[in-house]
């Protein structure tokens, strides 16, 4: 994102430190709690199995989310991010993927489920896992640019 000139920031619940799947540091630019969605462009929402499953569960997240949908703003997930799609309440009647292990539950929520590297609904980009993720920035990019 920044490569290709967007203003990326780092959104948590938290303002601690946060690690990715590596060990990859990272400090979160601003919580949460204090964003609007009429701030940003979009929002793409991390995959793996530990952090979705916390997202889903603060009710900023979700606000923020189906306000970003509502809006017709960037909404991307990759991987277990569906889960983060599902909570908001953003899915049923929309084309859209995520890693397998969460298919069903996708499909429960109204999800129409392809498997594919990326998927493409008007503002929803999704995609699978991380080998999916220059497929998902291609689409990424296309999107803002426009």
């Amino acid at each position: 994102m920044i490569e290709a000139g967007h203003e990326t920031e780092i959104i948590s619940l938290y303002s601690r430190e946060i690690k990715g799947k590596y060990g990859y540091p990272i400090k979160p630019d601003k919580l949460i709690r204090d964003i609007s969605p009429n701030d940003y462009n979009g929002v793409i929402i991390p995959g793996g199995t530990k952090n979705p499953d916390y997202l889903r569960r603060d009710k900023d997240v979700l606000e923020f989310v189906y306000k970003i949908n509502e809006q017709g703003k960037l909404v991307g997930a990759i991987c277990h991010a569906g889960w983060v799609l599902i909570s908001a309440k953003i899915l049923k009647g929309r084309r859209a993927t995520s890693y397998f292990a969460i298919k069903d539950d996708m499909i429960n929520a109204g999800t129409i489920f392809e498997d594919s590297s990326v998927v493409v609904d008007d503002n929803l980009i999704t995609s699978r896992m991380p080998s999916d993720l220059p497929d998902f920035m291609k689409e990424v990019l296309n999107f803002l640019e426009q």
